[in-house]
Formats: C-alpha cells, structure tokens, sequence
C-alpha cells in the first residue's frame, strides 16, 4: 500500500513538471493575459488528453484511481513525452512497461563496441539485438561458434540457429537445456512485441521448422533474456570440450542490445583458445 501511495505521488509529480515545460502556443492553445503558473493549467491538459478536469486533478493529487492504457498513451502524447519518459509514465500511472510501438531499427552497432569485442582477444564475444539477431561478433567468437559472417540474417539469429543449425545441436554439450532456455528468453521479450510483424513471422516460422520448439514454446514458461551469467559447455568439434561462464553487460540504445562475453572457466579450455588462436595466425602467415 505505502509503494503505491508513493508511486501515485511520484506520478503526480511528474505530471506537473511536464506540463510546467510546455506553453499553451505549442500546442494551438490560445493564451489570455498573464498566467500564475508556467506552462500549460490542469484543465489544458485535461482537455487535450479527453478527460475530465476533476479526473485529471485527481490523478495529480496521488487519488487512487485507474488509468486505462489509452488514457495513458493520450497523456504521452498530450504532454509530448520523449520514449524514456513515455516509459516511465507507464510504469507510475500502471505499474508496468508499454508494449511497445514502435522500433528503432538497429542498422550497425554503436561506435566504439567493435573495438571493445576486438579487445576482449580470444575470449568470445557476440553483440545481440532486441530481436536476439547477431550484430557484431569478435574473432574469438568465430573460432568457437563458426564464421557469422558467412550467414544470412535469419541464419545469425540466436534462436533460429539453436533450432535450425544442425551444428549447434551438436556443440551444445546439453542442447535440450540451452534449447529451453532460449525459449523462455524469447517468450519474456515477445510480450513487448505482440502483433509485430517482425517477431510474428519468427514465431510462424519456428513452430513450423522444428518440433521441439512448438513443445517448448505452448509450456509458456518465461525467463529473463538478460541473465547476467551463466554456465556453459560446448563440445567444438576440433578442440573438444569448452567450458565458459557467460556473463551478458546491456548497452544502453533503443532499443537495447546485449554484449555476452564467453569466459574461459578452466585452464584448459584458456589453452584450447590460445592454441586454435596460434594456429588462425599461423594460418594466416603462411
């Protein structure tokens, strides 16, 4: 109850300081002589947002009282809130994020990211994007999981390549699990994509690929897409057996993507690395 009562007057709060900013010119209003407070009055906003001037004070004043999505969506687009902020009304009129809207297409990754795979040496490195699609790889990378490069799109990525790629199946030491896993990240993103088109026609194409996949997905089990680590052994089909803590850092763009890092967890799979990297540069001197 007290968290609620505090997220009502933080949504106040903020409320007030976006109408603050805004002026009545700039958005068609006619103004009167002079005002006592800045920016656009209550019953402006309510009139903009389609609401009634009592409702609207009283989600100001912190009263409990519901708000519908589409109130909200009205009140984004009334007070001209930028993404982030568009975002963060949701979370304090409604408790929880939008489904989102729209996208920003990811073309290529920020700059500098390459240089900080590039550096990471022969500890493997990969750079996914909302939609689990491989943006940007390292070396390291390649030598353990194969050449992206010489993939399509839909082959990099991730999900489609666990189920698909007959390669995979056989690297993962435990494929069932990762297989689950990947599911369960895909299941707790895809809320935010509902109806998309992009996300639709994954789906449509996954359960229509491969068995295990319609299994997994109609159990409807969910899971973080950012677990910040976790265990892995890969059976690669030079070197054998590879054991890697794979951790996953957020890079902060709209929409975000994930760096995940494959981390060596035992001597010997730093040796195997180290040697498969000796012998590419051996290869590539010759």
């Amino acid at each position: 109850m007290r968290d609620n009562t505090k997220r009502r007057a933080e949504l106040g709060d903020f409320l007030r300081t976006r109408r603050a900013r805004l002026q009545p010119n700039q958005l068609g209003l006619p103004t009167f002589g002079r005002r006592r407070t800045p920016g656009l009055r209550r019953d402006e906003v309510a009139q903009l947002a389609g609401v009634g001037v009592s409702w609207y004070t009283w989600l100001e004043q912190g009263r409990d009282i519901t708000v519908s999505e589409q109130v909200v969506e009205r009140l984004a687009e009334t007070l001209q809130l930028e993404s982030e902020e568009r975002r963060h009304l949701f979370v304090l009129a409604r408790g929880m994020v939008p489904v989102a809207v729209k996208q920003v297409e990811i073309v290529s990754p920020p700059p500098g990211i390459q240089a900080v795979l590039d550096a990471l040496g022969i500890t493997p490195a990969i750079l996914v994007d909302h939609r689990f699609n491989l943006v940007a790889w390292n070396e390291g990378a390649c030598r353990v999981f194969g050449d992206f490069s010489l993939l399509t799109e839909r082959e990099r990525n991730r999900i489609w390549n666990m189920f698909a790629n007959p390669a995979t199946r056989q690297l993962f030491v435990d494929w069932e699990e990762a297989a689950q896993h990947s599911v369960m990240h895909l299941r707790s993103a895809y809320d935010q994509y509902i109806g998309d088109a992009w996300f639709e026609q994954l789906l449509t194409d996954l359960q229509r690929e491969s068995p295990e996949f319609r299994t997994l997905w109609s159990q409807h089990n969910v899971q973080a897409s950012c677990d910040l680590y976790h265990e892995k052994i890969l059976n690669h089909p030079q070197v054998g057996h590879l054991h890697f803590s794979s951790s996953v850092f957020i890079v902060p763009v709209a929409p975000p993507l994930h760096m995940v890092t494959y981390t060596p967890s035992s001597p010997e799979t730093a040796d195997k690395l180290a040697a498969m990297d000796a012998g590419n540069h051996k290869h590539l001197n010759n």
